[in-house]
């Protein structure tokens, strides 16, 4: 009877190993499988990620092209009328450009204060109050009720003021988008 009950034992084991290594060798596959979905999901979290930050940067970057244009436009059409009062040539057309420009310019700016980090609303709250008061006194100054000391010399010093806020607006638009170094001078 040893020798059967051996062949039993022996027999149970080699059952017990062959199934355990199925089991371990199932776990070990299962692990593995567990593993790959997981960074499997991870990349796909990654890649949504960083579509999301491609997508919320080209609309920034979009938003500060069209600010910025508006702003410029904004800027060029008040230099025009500037010399035309200069010369005593102003006309209904340079009035309905003007409007046109600074409605224009209203608009963006409005839409880009939805978007636009601190810093860079910071600075285009600036540019836009430094062509709100050069606007209005060139307005003053078309309409012939120009303040005490408004002038054409102060809308030209006004005017040379001017592109200052819109260089540095500019300059920290393009730091916020990775274009420029923060202390690089552009």
């Amino acid at each position: 009877m040893n020798s059967s009950i051996s062949q039993i034992v022996i027999a149970v084991l080699g059952i017990g190993g062959t199934l355990a290594a199925a089991v371990i060798t199932q776990r070990g596959a299962d692990r593995a499988r567990a593993r790959e979905l997981e960074h499997t999901r991870q990349l796909q979290l990654e890649e949504r990620e960083y579509a999301t930050r491609q997508a919320q940067l080209e609309a920034r970057r979009t938003c500060y092209a069209t600010l910025s244009a508006g702003t410029r436009d904004l800027a060029n059409v008040m230099a025009k009328v500037l010399h035309a009062l200069d010369r005593g040539e102003m006309t209904e057309e340079l009035r309905a450009d003007l409007d046109r420009a600074r409605r224009e310019h209203r608009m963006r700016h409005a839409e880009a204060q939805m978007v636009l980090p601190d810093t860079v609303a910071e600075a285009a709250s600036t540019a836009n109050r430094h062509l709100g008061d050069l606007y209005g006194l060139l307005m003053r100054l078309d309409g012939n009720t120009a303040r005490q000391g408004e002038n054409l010399e102060a809308a030209s010093e006004s005017m040379g003021r001017l592109w200052g806020p819109l260089w540095e607006m500019r300059r920290i638009m393009r730091v916020d988008l990775g274009v420029t170094e923060p202390d690089q001078d552009l």
